[in-house]
């Protein structure tokens, strides 16, 4: 299972967890997956994260793979001017 890594807020949703495992193939179905698990993640939470898989940013890729061995760390995305 891949190891998930939450900072920020989003501890705020998930009653103080920020490390977990679970097994998913793609971004899309990573953001699934924790929404039945946390319910109470906001609406626009895809529009404000960036999601790191083994280092590399994804921002909008929601088919990026992830790998049952990845560590995947879900953060603020970065605005820019």
């Amino acid at each position: 299972m891949a190891k998930i890594v939450l900072t920020g807020n989003l501890r705020l949703y998930t009653g103080g967890e920020t490390e977990l495992e679970l097994n998913a193939g793609t971004i899309r179905s990573l953001i699934r997956k924790l929404r039945e698990r946390y319910p109470d993640l906001p609406e626009s939470l895809e529009d404000e994260l960036a999601i790191s898989i083994d280092g590399t940013v994804h921002q909008d890729d929601w088919f990026a793979r992830i790998q049952p061995d990845s560590e995947v760390h879900l953060m603020p995305r970065i605005a820019g001017g």
